[in-house]
């Protein structure tokens, strides 16, 4: 693997989104079950909420070295569960005897510039009946400076993320996410135009649009937001 370092500047930013990574997490919790395999886990903050410690195995994968000793920073110190390990790497550098009961992708998809070649690879270390999980951003008419600054090569509504999926994984699960926070990241589309939001921004998106957008999404049927939320099973 070439040596590569994370452009974006949000991770720390968002690693305090608590009511958000509860949220997503209560709607994913009964699939991260046995030997779980975390793409682009970054400093490991969305590990420290997904990861209760039950399972066999989590393999926090991240391609960028120095967010890499950061994970194992958080392992060292029992942030993590011990059954946590992490790996340099992407799903290019896994063994071809690693299988994994779920793998999940929590907004990290839309980094990945051919996003089809790689669900493929990944799809090959998966076991049978196994999960894939992915949450990514969604629309993309929501696309903005913020998006192209951090990396994003795209957002995605129903029909794309599903064109990215190989045949031979059903469809469980395929909603919609935060629907209240989709009318503020249409506000930054059209007004703001922000390339990175304030901390103040997103501690009133967390505290705030969060919580409403956990009981409106129901109502609505999980039809509107501006995140995606896919999981799939591996058949045969």
């Amino acid at each position: 693997m070439q040596d590569y370092s994370y452009i974006g500047s949000e991770l720390e930013l968002f690693s305090q989104a608590c009511n958000w990574k509860n949220y997503y997490s209560s709607l994913i919790q009964k699939y991260l079950q046995g030997r779980v395999l975390e793409v682009g886990a970054g400093i490991g903050a969305t590990t420290e909420f997904l990861c209760q410690g039950h399972q066999e195995q989590w393999l926090c994968l991240e391609p960028d070295p120095i967010l890499t000793e950061k994970i194992d920073l958080k392992i060292s110190v029992g942030r993590v569960p011990a059954c946590c390990k992490s790996r340099v790497g992407t799903s290019a550098d896994l063994y071809s005897n690693d299988t994994f009961d779920t793998i999940i992708y929590m907004d990290v998809l839309e980094h990945i510039k051919d996003d089809r070649a790689e669900v493929k690879t990944v799809t090959q270390h998966l076991s049978a009946s196994g999960y894939l999980v992915v949450l990514a951003p969604a629309h993309q008419w929501l696309f903005t400076p913020f998006d192209r600054a951090i990396g994003h090569y795209r957002r995605y509504n129903k029909k794309s993320l599903t064109s990215t999926i190989p045949n031979s994984l059903k469809c469980i699960k395929l909603i919609y996410l935060d629907s209240v926070g989709l009318l503020a990241s249409l506000g930054n589309r059209l007004v703001l135009k922000s390339r990175t939001p304030t901390k103040q921004q997103i501690q009133l998106w967390d505290k705030v649009m969060v919580p409403l957008s956990k009981n409106i999404d129901p109502i609505l049927h999980y039809s509107l937001g501006k995140s995606i939320l896919g999981i799939w099973q591996k058949q045969g």
